[in-house]
């Protein structure tokens, strides 16, 4: 038996560590986090110094008993999770479980990180271990105790003032306001008019194109010429100068004449870029690949975890959180030498190019995102990666290349160009650059550089000073201003990013909640926030400015790297957020109402009664209300429509929504049919039943349409009932698994060798009588550890009433203690169905 045993995150990194480490080691999982907060009141308690509560997380349990026996025959534990404050804490709590069972007596413990899994960064780490870092660990309960609090806090505040299953986050919330104020400038946003003078040049059968610069001696700025008769009257006076004659020009033929003034020539260099780091990945992955960030981590970790090649299971890649983006000696030597050989040796710098890491925070030990060999090229992989692995080891491998490679270097030209008649009337400028020597460009690009297209390959013929050419057409083109862009993936982690707000790692996992809690819409690869995001935002930043403040966020971020450094206590780091904050969310409890968190809106008047129609969030949804709560008659409700917001909603289009049900006519046999939208889509009624409608629209479907919808439901209908026993209420059906009887409180299988139509109605009452009572829809089984956990919460709550009573009987005495941090968590609800009322509150 091994007498050591080594403890990773995965299975795929286990497999690669233990062919590394020989017949002495054993490397086991732990298959990620092995404890958690317990997702219940008081698991973060702020008032005995911020303990925490944890649990063993019950999926890795059995991985955990695992390694606990293994450890029986062994003498050490390696514990080499990740070399990050996340893997820092796997050990910790890991160490800590084993240490509860009595699993570590006598055992020696240690702690080894290695930043790539090769064989040589195994048998170092695994030579030279070291103690946990209580620092690490701090930062990452501190990072989790915040958390906790915030989102345990805030969440159950928007559920009782917004609705139910909505959430907040400490970075969460921040990103949100990003995306949210994004929108509102784009809404604010007015197009401004301008236009520009082009000129399309010719000279020696080469055409090219040059802008207006200056224009009676007046610099030519973006507003200069704001409408077309000013644009006109400047490109007609200077067609006169430049010895033509304004008016309709002829394709082909010259309109006037410029003079070549003055050229510039110089060359330019383009370095290449850093190597990547999380941060950048991210971003490259999504402009270049199309990858969102939750893809491109879960892809890198597979890559640095192992692949199995030719040699086996290697791990290909670096580790691929980091903010850093220095490479190790012996990495940048190889790159060298491999550039060398495969690029030549003029392309190999002088000296190896030295990269600063931007980030505040970064650590140095680590490195930037890189092959763990260069020599492993991607056609070589090719055979042993997936699609995916394949880009994004590419992807890398090309960025780590031409990191090291020589600058690209342009020769760049500029003319400047007047009219030969009247040279002071105006002055053109023609720019073009070519690429002298591609470097490091014959490898990589930077993504963003693709979009740009400034450095583009487009030459100007050869001209000397005083030659004379060909002003074919001038153009005077008109402009509008636009908006700034909503955020993509990319831009989004790069703003995360240079506010200092959350960290590289985390940004998948933002986004991916942002996504899952319909906050965020997506137009192509651009967030779009829906109703809801911005009445929490809203909510947020008027209530809890302080704490979705991007700068109070970051500072956030800045304490927590202090407390990693050692350089400050962790529990007075929370405590200083804490009491305000506990504080606040006290007060807007009692201070807000769910009508003002609602943020309504009042569109107007209806025209039939004269009550005002006013547009907020509900329950379900957004919808338009006409009246008010103190109305005598009860107010009138309308979901909107799908593409519809509550921002841009007006009037007109809301009196439209209450226009359902429509009726529509009757079917043959004399039904009513109407159409309308409930709360699971739009729908057709006819009689008592209903259809429901999959691409028809409520608002405009015909009666034809209805009818053929109807017909078609009926047939469905008709297949669907095989034998029917009126009288007793019972029938056979064809259902999803087969046939079945049924009497709507009993289901019973009809056995597989009996013809369903051969059925008598004796045999369906036994078959019924030995049947099950239906359970509930979506009520779901319930585990031991759930039915004890529901029976302690049970007894919790009626201790809860019974105080609540005694405090009550006792009224006037002293205020209860302060709040606990937690919540209990909410379902997500369904959207409402037009013309039902919302729930209490709603109505205003």
């Amino acid at each position: 038996m091994p007498s050591n045993i080594v403890i990773v995150e995965s299975p795929a990194k286990a497999k690669t560590i233990e062919k590394y480490l020989g017949k002495d080691f054993t490397v086991l999982a732990s298959y990620g986090h092995v404890r958690d907060l317990v997702p219940k009141e008081g698991a973060v308690d702020p008032e005995h110094n911020f303990a925490m509560k944890y649990e063993i997380i019950e999926k890795n349990e059995k991985h955990v008993n695992a390694i606990q026996k293994a450890l029986k025959k062994a003498k050490a534990l390696y514990l080499a999770t990740d070399p990050d404050r996340e893997g820092e804490a796997i050990s910790w709590h890991l160490y800590e479980l084993l240490k509860e069972r009595g699993a570590l007596e006598d055992k020696d413990v240690h702690r080894v990180v290695f930043y790539e899994i090769t064989k040589g960064a195994v048998q170092e780490a695994i030579d030279h271990p070291r103690g946990l870092s209580n620092e690490l660990v701090d930062a990452q309960q501190a990072r989790r105790a915040l958390d906790y609090l915030v989102g345990f806090n805030l969440s159950p505040l928007l559920w009782k003032k917004v609705r139910q299953g909505l959430s907040a986050g400490r970075v969460q919330s921040p990103a949100l306001r990003m995306i949210c104020e994004r929108e509102a400038e784009i809404e604010a946003f007015k197009p401004r008019e301008y236009w520009t003078i082009e000129a399309d040049m010719q000279h020696d059968g080469s055409a090219f194109p040059a802008r207006l610069a200056e224009y009676r001696s007046t610099k030519v700025e973006q507003f200069s010429f704001g409408d077309e008769t000013t644009a006109t009257g400047v490109r007609d006076d200077l067609i006169t100068a430049a010895g033509g004659q304004p008016g309709p020009q002829t394709e082909g033929v010259p309109t006037g004449k410029l003079r070549v003034h003055a050229i510039e020539k110089k060359q330019r260099k383009r370095n290449p870029a850093a190597p990547f780091t999380t941060s950048t990945l991210q971003q490259e992955a999504s402009r270049k690949l199309g990858f969102g960030a939750r893809r491109t981590m879960m892809t890198a970790q597979r890559l640095y975890e192992g692949i199995d090649t030719d040699e086996g299971s290697v791990g290909l890649i670096t580790y691929m959180r980091t903010d850093s983006v220095t490479l190790a000696k012996d990495a940048i030597g190889e790159i060298r030498d491999f550039i060398g050989q495969r690029y030549g040796t003029e392309n190999v710098p002088e000296e190896p190019r030295a990269y600063k890491t931007k980030a505040k925070n970064a650590q140095e030990a680590h490195e930037g995102i890189r092959p763990t060999s260069i020599s492993r090229t991607p056609d070589s992989l090719k055979d042993h990666l997936n699609a995916d692995q394949f880009k994004l080891y590419s992807l890398i491998w090309k960025r780590t290349v031409a990191c090291q490679m020589m600058h690209a270097l342009f020769d760049q030209v500029a003319l400047d160009l007047l009219p030969v008649t009247e040279g002071e009337a105006g002055r053109f400028r023609a720019t073009g650059s070519t690429l002298v020597k591609p470097g490091f460009i014959a490898v990589y690009q930077e993504g963003q550089d693709d979009v740009k297209d400034d450095e583009a390959t487009s030459a100007l013929p050869k001209v000397e000073e005083g030659d004379v050419l060909d002003l074919m057409t001038l153009r005077a083109d008109q402009h509008f201003t636009e908006p700034p862009p909503r955020y993509t993936e990319a831009s989004l982690v790069k703003a995360l990013e240079e506010f200092g707000i959350g960290r590289p790692s985390t940004y998948a996992s933002i986004i991916s909640t942002l996504q899952n809690r319909e906050y965020v819409e997506m137009d192509g690869k651009r967030f779009i926030p829906t109703d809801v995001a911005r009445i929490v935002n809203g909510f947020l930043t008027t209530h809890f400015t302080q704490y979705v403040d991007y700068g109070f966020t970051a500072r956030m971020e800045d304490e927590l790297d202090e407390i990693s450094r050692g350089e400050r206590d962790w529990i007075p780091a929370l405590e200083e957020f804490w009491t305000p904050f506990e504080k606040l969310v006290e007060e807007k409890e009692v201070s807000v109402s769910r009508e003002e968190a609602g943020q309504s809106r009042e569109l107007g008047t209806d025209p039939k009664s004269g009550k005002p129609v006013s547009v907020r969030m509900g329950r379900y949804g957004p919808f338009v209300q006409i009246g008010t709560r103190e109305d005598e008659e009860k107010p009138k409700f309308a979901g909107l429509r799908p593409g519809q917001k509550m921002a841009t909603i007006e009037l007109d289009e809301a009196l439209e929504l209450f226009k359902l049900p429509r009726k529509l006519g009757q079917t043959p046999e004399g039904e009513p049919v109407s159409a309308s939208i409930g709360r699971f889509g739009p729908y057709v009624r006819y009689g008592d039943k209903f259809v429901s409608m999959k691409e028809d629209d409520p608002y405009t479907v015909t009666l034809e349409r209805a009818l053929e919808l109807v017909a078609e439901k009926k047939i469905a209908d008709a297949n669907r009932l095989i034998l029917d026993f009126e009288e007793q209420g019972i029938q056979v059906l064809n259902g999803r698994y087969g046939p079945y009887v049924t009497n709507k409180e009993k289901n019973a299988r009809v056995p597989k060798d009996r013809d369903p139509k051969s059925l008598t109605l004796q045999e369906c009452e036994e078959l019924l009588a030995a049947a099950p009572v239906r359970g509930r829809r979506g009520k779901k089984k319930t585990t031991k550890k759930a039915a004890a956990k529901k029976t302690t919460t049970k007894k919790k709550a009626t201790k809860k009433k019974k105080k609540k009573a005694d405090k009550k009987k006792a009224g006037g005495k002293k205020k209860k203690k302060k709040k606990a941090a937690a919540r209990k968590t909410a379902a997500v609800s369904t959207p409402p169905a037009t013309g039902s009322a919302p729930e209490t509150g709603d109505a205003a």
